[in-house]
């Protein structure tokens, strides 16, 4: 089997990639912390932090990956903007240390950058538009995407729209879990009606980079799902699908929220290209949440809470 590096192995989307990847690859998973559940899922793990240049080289001399892909980050975007030089020294020079380890072994490299680095005054963002970031957060993964490209011209450079599921093998950042047992305890969820995305499911995101790791793609690719709608639009539309009322649902204008980082308000992207250069197809917002819940309930049993109104 080829060899396989995931660094940020204990994320949501990183989960996903491990689970897949499983029986078709050689994992080697880099994690901040120790985490049972991925040394479980992976073939081996590395504790190290991003930015610890010597254990990354002797995790790429010892284990001399084929592909990497790399999804650790800061991703608070409030804690980002607090503390903007941490977050440039993970998410900017980590990534071109990623980058420059792949360019030394000659190994192929998917780099997960986000949807946010542009403003959001217009959305339906396609691969050719310039980067026009709003926060600390975002300015890190644009630069990040920069020097990641800098460093090695042929890596895929996939800008992940909002991810939508439940958590495969490590917790990660999900929002779903908190949306259903809000749902089930019949308690009101606050989802922002001014901030405008195209979410994509984590299973279908985990496929794609897998995809990508595989094949010769370089360049930016935009990975996101075929539904535009505000995330109030989201939330209604994921409770009605699953039976549970509309009226939980509260509408919240996320600019006007007290000490909150500024956010771009409308970030959709265009997979027109995702869906030309990939055999992994893009879904629409019930079609991917189908499949996570799917996907997850395969592994876990029922993951949707009864409704109790």
């Amino acid at each position: 089997m080829k060899r396989l590096m995931i660094t940020g192995a204990g994320g949501f989307v990183a989960g996903s990639v491990l689970l897949q990847a499983k029986g078709r690859w050689e994992t080697l998973a880099i994690i901040r912390k120790p985490d049972p559940a991925v040394a479980a899922a992976a073939s081996r793990t590395e504790v190290a932090d991003i930015t610890d240049s010597a254990s990354l080289r002797a995790f790429f001399e010892a284990f001399r990956p084929d592909a990497v892909i790399h999804t650790a980050a800061l991703a608070d975007i409030d804690y980002c903007e607090q503390h903007p030089e941490q977050t440039y020294t993970v998410n900017a020079t980590g990534s071109e240390i990623i980058a420059a380890y792949c360019a030394e072994y000659g190994c192929r490299l998917v780099f997960c950058s986000t949807d946010t680095v542009f403003d959001g005054k217009r959305g339906m963002y396609t691969e050719t538009d310039v980067p026009t970031p709003v926060n600390a957060y975002a300015r890190s993964k644009a630069e990040a995407e920069r020097l990641t490209l800098s460093r090695l011209p042929n890596s895929a450079v996939a800008r992940l729209s909002l991810v939508l599921g439940i958590p495969l093998i490590a917790r990660g950042n999900a929002f779903l879990p908190g949306l259903l047992r809000r749902l089930s305890a019949g308690e009101a969820a606050p989802f922002p009606s001014n901030e405008i995305r195209t979410p994509v499911d984590v299973v279908t995101v985990g496929a794609a980079l897998l995809e990508l790791a595989e094949n010769a793609y370089r360049g930016f690719l935009h990975l996101s799902g075929n539904t535009r709608l505000s995330r109030y639009e989201m939330a209604c539309r994921i409770a009605r699908h699953l039976g549970y009322p509309e009226t939980l649902i509260q509408p919240v204008d996320s600019s006007a929220m007290p000490d909150r980082a500024p956010r771009p308000a409308d970030v959709s992207l265009d997979n027109t290209l995702a869906q030309s250069v990939l055999s992994t197809p893009m879904l629409s917002l019930e079609e991917g949440l189908d499949l996570s819940l799917r996907t997850a309930e395969e592994i876990f049993g029922n993951v949707i809470p009864k409704n109790s109104t």
